[in-house]
Order: C-alpha cells, then structure tokens, then sequence
C-alpha cells in the first residue's frame, strides 16, 4: 500500500492521507523513475555540510613571529684538500753503504734527534781510525820540527850553521803544521761520513712514508722517509676571486671530517695571486687538532668572516618552492598571503632574509608548510601551534 495525499474538501479541514491500494495506482515508468529521484534528493538534502562552517573548522592553527634583526655568522663554503703542513724528504748523503736497521714504521712520532735509519758504517769507521792515526803522525812530526827550529836557533846564535840552513828548519815546522790540518780535516770528514751512516729526524713529526728495507744499499739523495713535520696537517681550500679578497690571516674555520666531527682551524696564508685557468686562489688554514682528517683527503669546510646584523625569520617561516622561497603573512581577514623573498646566511636556527619583509613584519611561524596562497588560518599562540599543528 502506498499512501496517496487527497486534496481537502473544504479551507479549514486538513484530512489524513487516503491509502490507495498499489494495484488501483496507475503510474507510467518514468513517472515513477521522476518520483523516487524526488524522495531521494529531498534526503540527501537534509543531511547535506555546511561549506561555511566546514571551512572554519578546517582552518589552521597557526602562530605568527615578527622578522627581527640578528647578528647572522658570515661564512665563505669551501672544499679543498687535507695536505701536511710541511712534508720532509729525507735520506742519506753517503753512497754505497748497505741499511743495517730501520727504527721507524709509517705512523709512528718521532721526537727530534731520532734515530730513523742507521746503516752499516763499518768502512767509513776503518776509514776515521786511519785518519786518526794520521794526524797522530802528522802532530809528532810537527812537535819534532818545532824541536830542530830551536836547536837550529840556539846553533845559530853560535854561528854554527848558517842562515839558510835555519830557514829550512823553519820551513820544515810550516810543512809539519799544514801536514797537521790536512790529516785532522780527513779524520774530521770520516767522522761526518760516520755521522751520515745513520739519519736521524731534523724535527718532531709524524712518518707517513718509508721507501727503505734492511739490506738494501743506498745512494746519496735517495729519498728513505717522508716526515710530516710536527705532525701539522692544513686544509687548502680553493676560493674564487670574489670570496677570496674578503679572507685575511687569523679568521677562523670549520671543516666536517669523514666521520661526521667538527674540526676547528685558523686561517695561516692567503695565496697572493690567482689560477689564471680557474680564476680561483688558495687559503691555506692551519688544523691544530685535526682528529679524523688525514693528509690526501678531500674536505667540505667554511671560512668565518664575523657576525654581521641581519633581518631574520626561524627556519620554519620560509617554505622554499619551485626554486623560490617564501614566507607567510596574515591579512585581516585571517587568510593567508604568499610573498617571496630573497634569504642569505643560515645563522643558529634563523635564516637571513635579503629582501621581500621588512623588520617587525609578522610572518607565520610554524605550520607554513601546509598552507598555500589564499588559505584560511587562525592565529594563536605559538605554545598551542606547538601543540596543534
């Protein structure tokens, strides 16, 4: 049964509705299609959102932070190579000798006046003992010619021998003399010959390489060892020429070592001239303490110029999109506005704004990721932002 509305009989009189069995009920088939989608809307329509209150209740919460002037740290980015301070070639200067031992290994400090490498020396010793007993025989004879000078003197103040005779004697003492300081210069070069026999390290410092073994003989200049002197390693860091002229001695640095540590220097020299190629120069920083670094790796690091005042923002008002960044403001109407900028130097959590705000302007702090051109927000505090993103 389907219950039909009748019309009323008179103004006043409302009758209940007639039920008028289905099968009297002639209906066509788009008639009744018509009928069902009517039932239908008039349903969904009761139940349908309001677009006004959906949007306000979807409305972020968002807090705003005023664009505030900050000293911003000033830094120059730079990459370069972890080289040694100085790095000293060192060797022998006697040929022929054969290594007898070698006292070092790569790595090990050494402390200046080291023994490094001895060699054998046993030839070069013959040899000074051979010197030394000639100047032995060398000194006699020169105490035995001083003795027939004065005889000689003594003869001729009796006129026993004559002058020419006493200028001989004199002569013979001259020769003793200079037989004297040539045998005590050959035993003087045997010795540094024997001195030579063995290196020791002109300075403290760090062996980083060995080229020698036991056994083997060596020639004067051949290079045995690599010292790096008092272990001192510096980060060469290339800069272009328009970074380069604001680098002076004395700025510090910061380098970030293979293993993720900090590593502190100071800047030692700034290269006086150019790579005429590459249009870059070379800072030379100095690394006290250079933890992980070793001399041959390659390094990201930054120069620090000083602290300069700045605009700034925190690092969560500026979205970056498309290549650009941006902050948020707020309009009266509690809807949101994309404005670009331009931002320089990351500086303890702000970041530098260039251009594109001005100081005191009040940006979205918090949540500026999730907002777009145009959004609906409601400001808040920033603690209950915080807490309601």
């Amino acid at each position: 049964m389907i219950a039909v509305p009748m019309q009323p009989r008179g103004p006043d009189i409302m009758r209940l509705p007639r039920l008028i069995p289905a099968h009297r009920m002639k209906f066509s088939g788009s008639a009744l299609a018509a009928l069902l989608f009517v039932v239908l809307v008039s349903g969904c329509g009761a139940d349908a959102p309001d677009p006004a209150a959906a949007s306000g209740s979807a409305a972020l919460a968002v807090a705003l932070v005023p664009v505030e002037r900050a000293a911003v740290d000033r830094s120059v980015s730079a990459s370069g190579a972890i080289a040694a301070w100085e790095e000293m070639q060192l060797g022998v200067e006697v040929s022929g000798l054969r290594v007898a031992r070698v006292e070092v290994e790569v790595g090990d400090q050494v402390e200046r006046g080291a023994l490094l490498v001895a060699l054998d020396g046993r030839t070069i010793d013959s040899e000074l003992r051979q010197a030394a007993a000639a100047l032995e025989e060398a000194e006699a004879a020169l105490v035995l010619a001083r003795s027939n000078l004065e005889r000689g003197r003594q003869l001729r103040s009796r006129q026993l021998i004559s002058t020419a005779e006493l200028d001989q004697l004199g002569a013979g003492v001259v020769q003793a003399q200079a037989r004297v300081s040539t045998t005590a210069a050959l035993r003087d070069a045997a010795r540094l010959r024997l001195d030579y026999a063995t290196l020791r390290a002109p300075d403290a410092g760090v062996i980083s390489r060995r080229d020698v073994q036991p056994g083997q003989v060596v020639m004067a200049g051949d290079e045995m060892l690599r010292l790096i002197r008092q272990g001192r390693l510096e980060w060469r860091a290339a800069l272009a020429e328009g970074d380069l002229v604001a680098i002076q001695p004395g700025m510090g640095a910061v380098l970030t070592a293979p293993d993720g540590s900090v590593v502190e220097g100071s800047v030692r020299a700034v290269s006086p001239s150019l790579d005429v190629a590459t249009r870059t120069g070379t800072v030379y920083v100095d690394l006290p303490q250079p933890g992980g670094l070793r001399a041959g790796m390659f390094a990201q690091g930054a120069i620090r110029l000083g602290d300069t005042p700045g605009l700034t923002v925190p690092l969560s008002s500026v979205v970056r999109r498309d290549g650009y960044a941006y902050v948020f403001v707020v309009d009266a109407k509690q809807r949101v506005a994309q404005r670009r900028i331009e931002v320089g130097r990351v500086s303890g959590g702000r970041i530098e704004i260039l251009d594109g705000v001005a100081e005191g302007e009040q940006v979205v702090g918090r949540g500026a990721g999730f907002l777009s051109d145009g959004d609906r927000v409601r400001v808040v505090a920033a603690d209950v932002a915080a807490a309601n993103p």
